[in-house]
């Protein structure tokens, strides 16, 4: 794979995009079958490095994988329960929800620490006390963490932060936990709804997901489903921003409105016109925009993934915005690449001033994590001359067809 994206920037974009299926439920869904005795359908699973990774990670668990257009058929009747210590768990963060599933199907999971983007300190203490909760004994030795238990039972867990990874990983485990599990100040994101839509197919008994407090009641089996992924709302989420940053006139469709009401009112607040549909979102060529404070929080509240996109968008308006990071505080090392384009943002702890109505300029940049890489292409788009983003993998770690789908409606980017 090419690990460049040139853009020759200051192209009006026009026409039509259609969102792919959701990331962030993918990469949880693929180590979800792991719990399940019979064969699993997944439709429109969409087509990234991170689906590629996972799936090779089935195959080491002797799962077998067959890919057809935009369907996977997965069958882990022959599962057996190998030590994960290959360096492909350390390529993304959602290895971590193997542990989750293999510890609820067999009482033991032995595997590497996962990896994924650096975006600061991101401990796995709610997941490793979670397992604990239900019985798990864990033990650590450099980057190999061994996780066991003779039962699992259910009981009363709080998460101290409303964690989307702790809350799978432990709703995972809790499928063939003995009693009820209840998960307090669990975390909202329709990746969590998505995913326990799944496992209730399979005939789990999981209620309350979408809501701070979700119940699992443990069963002994889980059989074979057919599932269709959610709409992917970060992705929807850049293509908007991308198109009010050069748009002419540009339809997103496959959305889920509701799930970024957080993001189009901030823009709506900036002066972008939209017109929202059920399943669309259309944006119009906008002038006079103005500059917006923004604050992330977990779902419904912006989503941390699109600050950095918005962040690009930010630079052309005249003014200052400031934007406050509350989940992942170091998430700023996009700010570097785009003042070397020419813009003005100022970075302190955890927050961003940027300081706007610069003409950004192309160069060479470099794509540090996913939705970094996100924000230099709108920002590459943006600029006068040509931007060569570097590091481009990150890119496609989490975009299904970026290069394709934006050329589509008129960038130069190859």
């Amino acid at each position: 794979m090419n690990d460049l994206i040139r853009i020759k920037g200051k192209r009006k974009l026009k026409g039509e995009v259609t969102v792919s299926s959701c990331k962030n439920s993918a990469v949880a869904i693929l180590p979800a079958v792991v719990l399940a005795s019979e064969v699993v359908k997944l439709y429109d699973v969409p087509e990234i490095e991170d689906v590629k990774v996972l799936i090779k990670l089935l195959n080491l668990l002797n799962i077998d994988v067959r890919v057809s257009d935009d369907e996977l058929t997965i069958d882990p009747t022959n599962i057996a329960n190998v030590d994960l210590l290959d360096e492909d768990v350390m390529k993304l963060r959602a290895s971590y929800y193997f542990m989750g599933a293999l510890l609820g199907r067999f009482r033991h999971v032995k595997m590497y620490s996962p990896g994924g983007c650096n975006l600061g300190p991101r401990p796995i203490d709610l997941h490793l006390k979670g397992f604990e909760a239900l019985g798990a004994t864990i033990t650590q030795e450099g980057n190999v963490i061994e996780i066991s238990a003779e039962e699992l039972k259910g009981d009363d867990i709080y998460l101290d932060f409303a964690s989307v990874g702790a809350t799978i990983n432990i709703m995972l485990a809790a499928c063939f936990a003995r009693g009820r599990t209840t998960i307090e100040n669990a975390a909202k994101e329709p990746e969590i709804i998505d995913i326990s839509s799944m496992l209730n197919k399979m005939g789990a008994q999981i209620r309350g997901a979408g809501t701070s407090e979700i119940t699992i009641n443990g069963v002994t089996r889980l059989k074979g489903c057919i599932h269709d992924i959610i709409p992917d709302r970060i992705e929807a989420g850049t293509y908007i921003i991308a198109a009010a940053a050069c748009g002419e006139d540009v339809t997103v469709n496959n959305v889920i409105p509701q799930h970024i009401e957080a993001l189009t009112s901030k823009l709506e607040e900036m002066g972008v016109r939209l017109e929202q549909g059920s399943d669309y979102v259309r944006v119009f060529e906008s002038e006079d925009l103005k500059p917006i404070d923004i604050i992330t929080q977990p779902f419904p509240g912006f989503a941390t993934d699109l600050q950095q996109p918005l962040t690009a968008l930010l630079t052309k308006v005249d003014g200052d915005s400031h934007v406050e990071e509350t989940i992942y505080l170091e998430r700023f090392k996009h700010c570097a690449e785009l003042n070397k384009m020419g813009a003005d943002i100022e970075v302190a702890p955890g927050k961003s001033t940027i300081h706007g109505g610069k003409q950004l300029h192309g160069t060479d940049i470099f794509a540090t994590d996913l939705r970094c890489g996100a924000s230099l292409i709108i920002a590459g788009l943006m600029a006068e001359g040509e931007t060569v983003i570097h590091n481009a993998y990150h890119i496609y770690r989490g975009y299904d067809s970026i290069v394709e789908k934006l050329r589509a409606i008129g960038a130069e980017i190859k």
